[in-house]
């Protein structure tokens, strides 16, 4: 008897110990494809900086859907916005009311933000549309 149940304990930790390490090899390749310009997936991120762009480190994420979100002082007058959202646009929203789209998996061209002609970003919005 106590061979049987030592059996079941050493397959059932065998089972266990296969079953471990296959999720941390499944999870960890998809986390580090989901990553991009050092913004994770599912998330809009904003640069405050042309060194925060080139260090791929994002100063704001945003990842709620469907309403508009007011930005704060570390995405309002950001330099680069990078939308990770594959199937999702991002709308912002301008002082001027004027409203530009950034696609899913794409980013606003580098270093066009700190033109301002419309004035700062104010607001964000993704949507549940690639071309917004």
């Amino acid at each position: 008897m106590k061979i049987h149940t030592l059996t079941r304990t050493v397959v059932s930790a065998g089972v266990v110990l296969v079953s471990v390490a296959a999720a941390a090899l499944s999870g960890a390749a998809p986390a580090a494809a989901a990553t991009r310009y050092g913004c994770e997936w599912p998330r809009v991120c904003f640069y405050k900086t042309e060194a925060d762009w080139q260090a791929r480190r994002p100063t704001a994420t945003y990842q709620d859907m469907g309403y508009w979100q007011t930005l704060g002082s570390h995405s309002a007058y950001s330099e680069v916005v990078y939308n990770s959202r594959n199937d999702d646009g991002a709308l912002l929203r301008m002082q001027s009311g004027i409203t530009y789209c950034v696609k899913g998996g794409q980013t606003t061209p580098e270093f066009f933000m700190p033109v301002y002609q419309d004035g700062a970003m104010e607001e964000l919005k993704i949507m549940d549309s690639k071309t917004c």
